[in-house]
């Protein structure tokens, strides 16, 4: 299989062989197997990439144990992750309503609760 994605990361002109997915709400990087088609908000990696990537403090970094190369086929289980975290990411996300403000002065706001 010929496969003409690059890493995305700067300066890197190896091969891609994993695709590196954000899920925000959950401060996870999910790096699964490569997507079969680039998408905007996930990034293809090399396997040189993919296997020394960390992610910021209290983020969870979620990757195969074995090493990323071309010829090796992940597990399914991983599959269905990777494509699970990619569609959490397309899904617009339910915001709750702000409580009621009765007034303002800057950036202080006078709340009125309901009386007990």
């Amino acid at each position: 299989m010929v496969r003409s994605r690059r890493c995305s990361r700067t300066g890197c002109t190896d091969p891609a062989v994993a695709t590196l997915t954000y899920a925000y709400a959950d401060s996870t990087a999910v790096v699964g197997p490569l997507a079969t088609a680039a998408e905007p908000h996930s990034y293809d990696l090399c396997s040189r990439h993919a296997v020394h990537l960390t992610a910021p403090k209290g983020w969870e970094v979620v990757r195969p144990d074995a090493d990323f190369d071309d010829d090796v086929r992940s597990s399914d289980d991983l599959e269905a992750l990777a494509d699970a975290v990619r569609e959490a990411g397309r899904v617009e996300r339910v915001h709750e309503a702000a409580p009621a403000t009765t007034g303002r002065r800057g950036h202080l706001r006078v709340l009125r609760f309901p009386p007990d």
